[in-house]
């Protein structure tokens, strides 16, 4: 039991271990993508804003050949190439960092311009506003196609969110389905090695109610269940041993109880609460001529016991109290000889005649073979009943 639960425990934080890591990676790789992504979102905003600044900065001073400006300029460029740098350390695709370095060298070539622009001259101003528009649109143009690149790469984070969820779900049906083929393991393994094992001694407790002691338990692993089938098997040699002691003890206390049944000399019965015979001692047998297998176990209405003995006995068992020298009689056994039944045929008068004589005249009674007073004593079998009934026969009046 102890290593079915250990098993299980270790089967189960196995699982809940390689759900927490694909739960954690999950949450790892989407975090990572999240955070570059902000980071990228950030420093573009800012690059964006810094071009559109410095495209309109340059129409303007063109415009209005204001070199006031160019100081702005001049500023906004530093800070578009910081942005610049920190994008290319954000990206790792060669295709956007080749972008990314083609629009910092522009901007440098922008604040060489914008450095030689006060000290032109007419011509030379003419020619510098040209390069500076050329330059801002490429920085422009450069911007545009990193715009195209970043639309791209969200496509692709987007895509790759499906990705990790898709393949997340998949190693999750994968888990579940080891969980799944594991919880069927153990239910087939676990109820075998402790189902079976209480099953045995269930049948064997059974086997016991039925008071049938020639059981044993058989399992032979050293284990929590083995230990209880092995004492149970103890308890049942036990339980055997006294069986045997009690039916020596109440064999010997039946012979003890007839012989002072029979040494007292006066006819002895016993009758349960179901009115059903369960001794009679030697003296009952000869005045009623019949053997034990004919009243013994059997109720004795249905015997050859007299009608007033078994009244006597119905009467102690309705009162469940003790009856005192209640009269009874044994008739005799009425035996029909051959000579009884040829005198009773028809016989011949002097007078040649055939008459029917009776054997006897109907006026003579038969005489009993035993006339007395029983006296029936409840023996108390259990806290509530009175199971068991003594009679005693005797043809004085018994006083106390």
């Amino acid at each position: 039991v102890g290593l079915s639960f250990v098993f299980a425990n270790v089967f189960i934080l196995v699982l809940s271990f390689l759900v927490f890591q694909f739960l954690d990676s999950l949450n790892r790789e989407i975090e990572s993508i999240t955070t570059r992504f902000n980071q990228t979102a950030v420093v573009t905003d800012r690059v964006r804003v810094s071009v559109v600044t410095i495209l309109g900065l340059q129409r303007r001073m063109l415009a209005e050949r204001d070199l006031a400006l160019k100081e702005e300029m001049l500023s906004l460029g530093e800070s578009l190439k910081a942005h610049l740098e920190r994008l290319e350390g954000l990206y790792e695709d060669p295709d956007v960092k080749k972008i990314l370095t083609q629009m910092s060298s522009f901007v440098d070539s922008l604040h060489l311009v914008l450095s030689r622009l006060s000290s032109s001259t007419q011509e030379g101003w003419q020619y510098d506003a040209v390069t500076l528009t050329d330059l801002s649109n490429k920085i422009f143009d450069s911007y545009a196609e990193f715009s195209d690149t970043r639309l791209a790469d969200n496509r692709n984070r987007r895509q790759r969110y499906v990705e990790i969820i898709k393949e997340v779900k998949e190693n999750m049906m994968i888990t579940l389905l080891i969980g799944l083929l594991g919880t069927i393991i153990l239910g087939l393994i676990v109820p075998g090695k402790i189902a079976l094992p209480f099953k045995k001694i269930k049948d064997a407790i059974r086997e016991l109610q039925d008071c049938n002691f020639d059981v044993n338990i058989y399992y032979d692993k050293d284990d929590e269940i083995g230990e209880i089938a092995r004492e149970m098997n103890k308890m049942i040699h036990s339980i055997k041993v006294f069986e045997e002691l009690r039916a020596n003890k109440i064999s010997v206390e039946n012979r003890k109880f007839d012989a002072l049944a029979n040494m007292v000399k006066k006819p002895i019965l016993v009758a349960n609460a179901a009115g059903e015979l369960i001794y009679m001692n030697g003296q009952l047998y000869s005045l009623l001529q019949c053997q034990s297998e004919e009243v013994l176990g059997r109720p004795m209405v249905e015997t050859v016991i007299p009608k007033s003995i078994i009244q006597s006995y119905e009467l102690a068992i309705k009162r469940r109290s003790k009856i005192e020298n209640e009269k009874v009689l044994i008739p005799a056994k009425k035996v029909e000889t051959a000579e009884e039944n040829k005198e009773g045929k028809e016989t011949e008068t002097t007078e040649g005649k055939q008459e029917k004589e009776p054997n006897k005249k109907k006026g003579d009674k038969e005489e009993p073979i035993y006339e007395g007073y029983a006296n029936v004593i409840p023996i108390r079998g259990k806290k509530s009943s009175l199971d068991y009934y003594l009679m005693i026969l005797s043809k004085k009046v018994i006083t106390v």
